[in-house]
């Protein structure tokens, strides 16, 4: 993945790219304003780490440029820790802030926490849960759930290659003060398989017992 990070402090943008390299990042430098918008393109970078404080044009500027163009994730780095700068900088599009003096190991912890939270779905993704969104995706294509399946589905995957009982599901899902039968469960199982289509059989039978989620090999 590739980051772009901006920083005119010479020092500290050298150190944050040596521990983003060491995580396996690929990282872009920009020492201003002008050439952070001169190296920006839309789906290029992963991650934007922009400083505030910047020379030619600042990071509000370049935020701004940024998000003319696409939802490239944008962390801001400054040296003032104001509520009204965090909230004017969220106001512009930024997606995290973090003030200076920082640390390393803490950028790196935020580009990573940042991409899990902004991942998207893709092809390759041969199912992709958003958690977030409470959606699912298979090989890139959303599929419409109510909103017990795709608790049960989480649920299931959440516990991969475990068997569960018709019991443990209908009191885990539902709740212990439902009063439906265990009939409940293999419905929607039923109604869940025919949704994922290709993916009917990550759903296997215990037979006698319950279900269990397991990913083909």
């Amino acid at each position: 993945m590739k980051i772009l990070l901006v920083e005119d402090e010479e020092k500290l943008r050298k150190v944050i790219k040596l521990y983003l390299e060491k995580e396996g990042f690929e990282v872009e430098e920009a020492s201003d304003g002008n050439e952070a918008i001169e190296k920006f393109q839309p789906s290029m970078y992963s991650v934007v780490i922009l400083d505030v404080m910047l020379p030619q044009k600042d990071g509000w500027s370049v935020l701004r440029e940024i998000r003319k163009k696409d939802d490239t994730p944008v962390i801001m780095l400054t040296a003032r820790g104001e509520d009204d700068d965090k909230i004017f900088g969220f106001e512009l599009g930024a997606d995290d802030y973090v003030v200076k003096p920082v640390s390393p190991k803490e950028i790196v912890a935020r580009v990573k926490a940042i991409l899990k939270r902004t991942k998207k779905p893709s092809s390759n993704d041969i199912l992709f849960i958003d958690k977030a969104a409470r959606e699912v995706y298979v090989k890139g294509q959303k599929i419409n759930l109510t909103q017990k399946e795709y608790e049960l589905l989480l649920y299931l995957y959440e516990r991969q290659n475990i068997a569960l009982s018709r019991e443990l599901i209908l009191n885990s899902v539902w709740g212990y003060e439902y009063y439906g039968d265990l009939r409940t469960v293999d419905t929607h199982i039923k109604n869940l398989r025919e949704k994922l289509g290709d993916l009917r059989d990550y759903i296997k039978t215990v037979r006698g017992y319950g279900y269990k989620f397991e990913v083909e090999k």
